[in-house]
């Protein structure tokens, strides 16, 4: 019995060699449009889509050069033109040129990088595997255009080798170490030093040390203009990059690399530094995920001249070749016309996106030594280009009628998503709705309302599915107390009804139970579900950037020494209360002190959200200056985007996040009860809920009536809220300001580049090819700023002096 039909079976049968082929091309026609806007967006569908090219690519291609290999040793089907296997023989270097990928992409996340033995390997193989196949062709006249393309699509796969090897972190770290530092020949200056000393020679040894970390080197000297062009910033942010991309493999700097960083950053306006990290980053993720760091060096360069050279060459020697109509198949010519022409018209994208790439501009044009120097024509023409990927900026109304600058870059011209994403613990409790605080653009009203609405409309189907998955099973309670009953005073219900009931009842939801939990725990189903209703998005607005630059700015004044900077980047909340000089500094420095990093970070989210909403009720943020407004939105805003890291992005936070899952969930819990309890959970509303929350007196912390095993932290971050609002009703700070939002905005920055030194440099390199994070904007501002620890060399090379007498002898130490 035949499984497949015949005819189904001769059609596979033809076109299975045809199809891969097709495939192949298709795959890698995606992966060089789709690999670029990874670094631009977070969407799942992206990722997805991204994640099955770049899988089924090498897949593809892999088994099209064996399915060849496999044909040339057949005997030819019954009308085929006696040529056609010569043909097909030229496809295996066209697999081989698909297997060496798109410029676009090498790695699809960064420990591929470390793969590249096995790719070597696989060079080696395929290459192997497409000579069997013209070999099993032999007397082949198509043997030109065959071998330039095997020259092409060497070079190709060679590439993709070479950029995944040199992005291999050990061997990136070699590349960046510097020659061995052996230091003074001690053993030679101790024997001159000894022999003298058995001559009786006044003899002793001075150290003369060179200029110590309080004598500057030369600054960095930035244009005496406003603003820096758009090619300065882009020649800047190469220059800080191949300095601190040491950051990765956690090297460390000397103090004059840092000054010179940092007496920079502090001349900078904030947004000029917001683009030359942006820059930075950028380059970062080029260097790790695609090729451009290999192409950019003169072998690349050469490499990928001759690699074009060969397959435009090896298409017009076939494109020459008589009576190809006659030889060959037609389809199949017309497939082999298809492969050299979109193969040419994917080199010609990837050139042009070569050129025009930020890479380039830096390597082509230097920074110069004098700033006041006039621009030649070549630079304004580059400034020019580069002024398309300059980041957009529109005016938002806020409620007060105040005015945002929001980041609003088109999506093709951004260099990372711009996007600010929160995670709402009541909202989540609750299964609220968080509402936005900013918009990007008034076109994307119905964008946004399209979204907003199948959101919600899930999330209906959702709480449905709930609810009727409830109500079944009350009934299913109640009706099997009914029938055991029942079974009990009748034999035939017992040995009848009871046991079917049992089966299709108790059984088989039960079985059903345990594979969707199985599902849930392989997929993380779940997870996602949550992520896809829960997670909010916020655009960067040019106000909290300035904000974050001016606290790390003002830290960065006291970190003249390692063990200063240490501290200052070590402080979760600590520096910022002392610095807001508020009254009742003592009152809130236990809830940062006292307590681990995690429920910090829970206390003060939970804390600020019951102030936020309780002035939203109240509306008395009307009624106050416009900076006041600024330190709320601030704080809430960066107070649902330290939830999400903590919740939705743990790698992230690995190194931070310690018992925050197990927190989370005891103090979700018992949020729950305490909703369902005071009959709040169902209504969904946020405002209600969080004065039901602070309604609860706590005269006496939560810890001497519960004890210490539930983690919970719901009711001390309603007795630190009460603490932030007698600060408005005490008058704040000595200077008059809103001391609850100023702090809470502090705080929160604190709290932020914390997390941000303490994420692992390969977590914020691995989150640039997922859309980037504001996480990684801070780690590098503070490195920037000298707010690190690997900034640990404070004293260089010294000459050792031997002093004999009044005589000098000199030796380099």
């Amino acid at each position: 019995m035949r499984v497949i039909p015949p005819g189904i079976k001769n059609i596979l049968d033809k076109w299975n060699i045809r199809g891969l082929v097709i495939l192949s091309l298709v795959f890698q026609t995606s992966l060089i449009f789709l690999a670029p806007l990874r670094k631009r967006t977070s969407k799942k569908l992206l990722t997805v889509a991204l994640w099955t090219a770049y899988l089924l690519a090498d897949w593809t291609a892999n088994y099209a050069v064996a399915q060849i290999t496999k044909n040339q040793g057949k005997e030819p089907e019954p009308g085929d033109p006696p040529k056609n296997k010569k043909l097909l023989a030229l496809w295996a270097p066209f697999l081989l040129l698909h297997l060496g990928g798109p410029d676009t992409i090498t790695a699809l996340a960064l420990e591929d990088n470390a793969l590249w033995a096995r790719h070597l390997f696989g060079l080696v193989s395929q290459a192997l595997a497409g000579v069997y196949a013209v070999v099993q062709s032999m007397e082949n006249e198509l043997w030109p255009p065959i071998l330039l393309l095997f020259i092409t699509g060497v070079i190709k796969y060679t590439e993709r080798t070479r950029a995944l090897y040199a992005a291999c972190l050990d061997k990136f770290k070699d590349r960046m170490l510097k020659p061995p530092d052996t230091g003074p020949n001690y053993a030679k200056l101790m024997e001159e030093y000894a022999s003298r000393k058995d001559s009786n020679l006044p003899t002793d040894i001075v150290l003369i040390k060179e200029p110590d970390k309080h004598e500057r080197p030369p600054k960095l000297v930035r244009p005496d203009r406003k603003y820096l062009t758009n090619l300065e910033i882009v020649q800047y942010g190469f220059k800080f990059f191949n300095t601190f991309k040491g950051l990765v493999v956690d090297l460390i700097f000397s103090f004059r690399e840092r000054d010179e960083s940092r007496d920079f950053f502090k001349e900078l306006q904030p947004e000029e530094a917001l683009r030359i990290i942006e820059s930075e980053l950028g380059f970062l993720y080029e260097s790790m995920y695609t090729k451009t760091a290999i192409l950019q060096t003169t072998p690349g360069t050469l490499s990928r001249i001759i690699a074009f050279g060969s397959l435009l060459s090896s298409f017009f020697v076939f494109h020459r070749r008589p009576l190809k109509s006659v030889e060959f198949h037609g389809a199949d010519v017309v497939i082999t016309y298809t492969l050299f022409i979109i193969g040419i018209a994917l080199e010609l994208a990837s050139i042009v996106m070569f050129l025009l790439s930020d890479w380039t501009f830096a390597v082509l044009r230097k920074l110069k030594d004098d700033p006041v120097e006039k621009k030649s024509y070549i630079d304004s023409f580059l400034d020019r280009l580069l002024a398309f990927r300059k980041p957009r900026w529109t005016e938002h109304k806020c409620e007060g009628n105040r005015t945002h600058e929001v980041l609003t870059t088109p999506f093709l011209l951004r260099r990372w998503s711009g996007a600010i994403y929160g995670f709402n613990f009541i909202g989540y409790c609750l299964k609220a709705k968080v509402s936005r605080i900013h918009r990007k653009k008034q076109r994307n009203v119905l964008s946004e309302f399209l979204c907003d609405s199948v959101v919600s409309m899930f999330d209906y189907v959702m709480r449905s599915i709930k609810m009727l998955a409830g109500w079944i099973k009350n009934v299913n309670r109640s009706t099997r107390i009914v029938i055991k009953k029942w079974s009990k005073k009748n034999l035939m219900i017992r040995c009848t009804v009871y046991p079917l009931y049992i089966v299709f009842f108790s059984v088989i939801p039960w079985i059903f139970g345990k594979l969707w939990g199985y599902i849930d725990r392989i997929f993380s189903v779940k997870s996602h579900l949550d992520q896809f209703r829960f997670v909010s998005s916020e655009p960067l607005t040019m106000n909290q950037w300035e904000f974050i630059f001016n606290e790390l700015k003002h830290k960065s004044d006291f970190a003249e020494t390692p063990e200063i900077a240490k501290k200052v980047s070590s402080a979760r909340g600590e520096w910022a209360l002392r610095d807001t000089k508020v009254v009742e500094v003592e009152r809130l420095m236990r809830y940062v002190e006292n307590v681990d990093y995690d429920q910090s970070l829970l206390l003060w989210h939970i804390a600020t959200e019951l102030c936020f909403q309780e002035e939203e009720e109240k509306k008395k943020v009307m009624n106050r200056s416009g900076e006041s407004c600024d330190d709320r939105e601030f704080s809430k805003i960066v107070s649902d985007y330290m939830m999400y890291l903590l919740i939705m992005q743990p790698k992230l936070m690995s190194e931070v996040a310690g018992i925050g899952t197990i927190r989370f969930r005891d103090t979700l819990a018992e949020a729950e009860r305490f909703f369902k309890g005071r009959h709040s959970k169902n209504r969904r509303d946020m405002r209600g809920a969080s004065k039901t929350v602070l309604s609860v007196c706590n005269d006496i912390e939560p810890m001497n009536v519960k004890g210490d095993r539930s983690k919970s932290v719901l009711f001390d971050a309603s007795m630190l809220a009460k603490e932030l609002q007698r600060l408005d009703e005490s008058g704040g700070s000595d200077d008059g300001a809103d001391g609850k939002w100023r702090v809470l905005s502090k705080v929160w920055v604190e709290l932020l580049s914390y997390a941000a030194s303490h994420c692992e440099a390969t977590e914020h390199v691995a989150q640039l090819s997922r859309g980037g994070e504001l996480l990684n904007f801070v780690w590098l501002l503070m490195a920037h700023f000298g707010l690190a620890d690997q900034f640990q060399i404070n004293k260089g090379d010294a000459r050792a002096k031997l002093v004999v007498g009044f005589k000098q002898c000199s030796r380099k130490l």
